[in-house]
């Protein structure tokens, strides 16, 4: 497991369906010096920085966490992944701020802080940071995919670098379920199965500096998950209610790890999702 570490000393925390409180709400929480030590301790683990701005994140510090996350990153020499939510900041506040080899996270959220104008154009900053390099990530979970933001990104030309799930214990339940249902959200968005495979393989790794991951290259690793296309009437749902119903979307059926094989338990349902 590859992990990115939070500029926060606490961590994520007080995270549950009834009790949420933002990590970096309190500028005593930050904690650059031991993030840096941490993350120099750990290299072949610790791959990124994260840390997380928003109104529910960050609250009354603001963009300050994000300005500290980008020294320690600096001081490290490692990517960072920010997290966005609701505002503030504001989306092009944030997106400003990353470098070539960054991670915005949650970026097809829906309003407030999508990526769009109120006209459905994107928004300059988000053109501007593609340009420059920064890997725009999916991130599910339980508020960050909105069917109208993504219909309007990709009419404009903007698929996502990656495809990710951010699957924790508010959303396994749905909206966002686990990985292959996010990938197939995009199929009904137009985009080619093999860019959707790339958005959760091949990019990832060389967002993380990790590219003989996710490759089938001579001389690669080789784990690999084992995945059908199947056809029915799907029903998937994004973080604000909007249901899509699709003709295809896609299953695991099972993956090789350190060439042994795991087979997926269950029957696998292929009228409903």
């Amino acid at each position: 497991i590859l992990a990115y570490l939070h500029v926060s000393f606490a961590g994520i925390f007080a995270f549950s369906k009834t009790i949420m409180v933002g990590e970096s709400h309190d500028a005593r929480l930050m904690a650059p010096k031991e993030t840096v030590q941490v993350a120099l301790s750990d290299p072949e683990n610790i791959i990124g920085i994260k840390v997380r701005i928003g109104r529910n994140a960050s609250g009354p510090s603001g963009i300050d966490p994000l300005v500290i996350a980008l020294q320690v990153a600096d001081e490290t020499g490692l990517p960072l992944m920010c997290h966005i939510d609701e505002p503030p900041p504001s989306y092009e506040a944030v997106v400003d701020m990353l470098r070539p080899g960054d991670v915005l996270t949650h970026c097809f959220r829906p309003f407030p802080n999508s990526p769009l104008t109120g006209n459905g154009k994107i928004k300059p900053a988000v053109l501007a940071a593609r340009e420059r390099g920064v890997y725009f990530d999916i991130g599910h979970g339980m508020g960050s995919f909105g069917w109208k933001t993504a219909r309007g990104m990709m009419a404009e030309g903007f698929a996502p670098d990656i495809i990710s799930s951010d699957v924790h214990a508010i959303c396994i339940d749905g909206p966002a379920f686990d990985q292959v249902t996010t990938l197939s959200k995009f199929l009904p968005l137009g985009m080619d199965l093999t860019e959707i495979i790339r958005a959760s393989t091949e990019t990832p790794a060389r967002a993380l500096r990790r590219p003989e991951l996710g490759t089938l290259k001579p001389g690669s690793i080789g784990d690999v998950s084992v995945l059908s296309l199947r056809q029915g009437s799907f029903d998937l749902v994004d973080t604000r209610g909007e249901i899509v119903t699709v003709p295809e979307r896609l299953f695991a059926e099972g993956c090789v790890i350190a060439g042994k094989w795991f087979q997926r338990a269950g029957k696998v349902d292929t009228k409903a999702a």
